[in-house]
C-alpha cells in the first residue's frame, strides 16, 4: 500500500518497455526473423550531388601521423565500411603528429526501409505551461519536487539550465516558471550519492540529470550507476522518476540505461514538462457520455 503522504494514491506507472532493435525486429541482429517485402516507396538512399546517388560523408580520426600512408589507410577502411569510389576530400594532423583527422565523400550501396525504422515518439499530449500547472494543482494537489543536475565530472550545464531556468530554450520558460513546480538546479559534477541523499531529503518527484561529456561512454556509466543507487536507495512507489538528457543519447534506450526517459537534441522545457505531467499526475477522471434518447422518446417529446 502506498503510504506516502505526498501523494493522492499510487504513481500512475508509465515505464518504457524494452527496446526493439533499430531493424525493428527483436535484437537478434538485422532482420530479426522472416520479413515482409518491403514496398518501393519505402526504400530510400542517401543522397550526394543527385537524388539516389547513395552519396555519403564521413568524418574519423586514426592514430596515423598525417601523410600519403595515413591517407591510404583512411581510404582502405572506407572501402571495408561498405562505401564505394571513396575519395579523402580533407585531412590535417591533430593532437601533434601522432594523428590524423579525415573527411571522406563516397557512395554507399545500403538502403533504408521506412516500415522498419524504430523510434521513441513522444506518447503523450504537449501542454502550455498553464495547461501542465493546472492538472499539478486540480489533480495532485501539491506542487511537483523536481531535481536538475550534472553528475560525475560533467561541467556542461547548458543543457539542464536551459530545461530548468526560468530564461529557458527556444522561446520557451524553463521549469522555474511553472507555478507548480519546486525546482532545485544543483549545477555541474554533483556526485551520484549526493544527488541521491538530496533527492530523498527534498522528496524528489523526478530528478532530471543532463550529460555531455561521452568520453568512454562516460554518459551511459553515469546514468547506469545513478538509477542503480535511486533503485537501491527508494521503496518502488517511492523513487523519484528518472529524466536523461544529452546529444549522445538514444531515446530508445532509456530501459537499458535504467531511466524512464531520454531526451535528446531539440528538447525544449515545454517537451519535459509534459511528459512530467503525464507520468506523475493522475489522469483526469472521464466524462461520463450523455445517455443515448431513443426515437420513440423524441417522437413523444415532440
Amino acid at each position: 500500500m502506498n503510504t506516502d503522504p505526498r501523494a493522492p494514491g499510487p504513481r500512475p506507472e508509465n515505464r518504457p518497455g524494452p527496446p526493439e532493435d533499430l531493424y525493428g525486429g527483436p535484437s537478434n541482429g538485422p532482420g530479426g526473423g522472416p520479413q515482409s517485402t518491403p514496398k518501393a516507396d519505402t526504400i530510400i538512399r542517401p543522397y550526394g550531388d543527385t537524388t539516389d546517388d547513395g552519396m555519403v560523408q564521413l568524418s574519423f580520426t586514426l592514430p596515423l601521423p598525417h601523410g600519403p600512408r595515413a591517407e591510404g589507410a583512411a581510404l582502405q577502411l572506407a572501402r571495408r565500411m561498405g562505401m564505394e569510389r571513396p575519395l579523402v576530400v580533407h585531412s590535417k594532423a591533430v593532437g601533434g603528429t601522432d594523428f590524423s583527422f579525415f573527411v571522406v565523400y563516397g557512395a554507399v550501396a545500403h538502403t533504408v526501409d521506412l516500415d522498419r525504422v524504430v523510434v521513441a515518439e513522444r506518447d503523450y499530449p504537449l501542454l502550455s505551461a498553464k495547461e501542465a500547472d493546472a492538472a499539478v494543482r486540480d489533480r495532485l494537489g501539491r506542487r511537483l519536487v523536481v531535481l536538475g543536475a550534472c553528475i560525475g565530472t560533467d561541467a556542461h550545464t547548458v543543457g539542464i539550465d536551459a530545461i530548468l531556468n526560468i530564461k529557458g530554450f527556444a522561446g520557451e520558460k524553463g521549469l522555474e516558471y511553472y507555478r507548480q513546480m519546486r525546482v532545485l538546479n544543483l549545477g555541474a559534477q554533483v556526485p551520484v550519492g549526493e544527488l541521491v541523499r538530496r533527492a530523498r531529503s527534498e522528496r524528489a518527484d523526478a530528478v532530471l540529470v543532463s550529460q555531455a561529456v561521452t568520453q568512454r561512454d562516460a554518459h551511459l556509466t553515469n546514468v547506469r550507476e545513478l538509477s542503480a543507487e535511486l533503485r537501491a536507495s527508494f521503496a518502488a512507489h517511492e523513487r523519484p522518476l528518472l529524466v536523461v538528457g544529452g546529444p549522445r543519447f538514444d531515446p530508445a534506450a532509456a530501459a537499458t540505461l535504467g531511466a524512464d526517459r531520454i531526451f535528446g537534441r531539440g528538447t525544449t522545457p515545454g517537451d519535459v514538462a509534459s511528459y512530467l505531467v503525464h507520468a506523475l499526475v493522475p489522469a483526469a477522471p472521464a466524462v461520463p457520455a450523455a445517455p443515448a434518447v431513443s426515437a420513440a422518446v423524441l417522437e413523444d417529446v415532440g
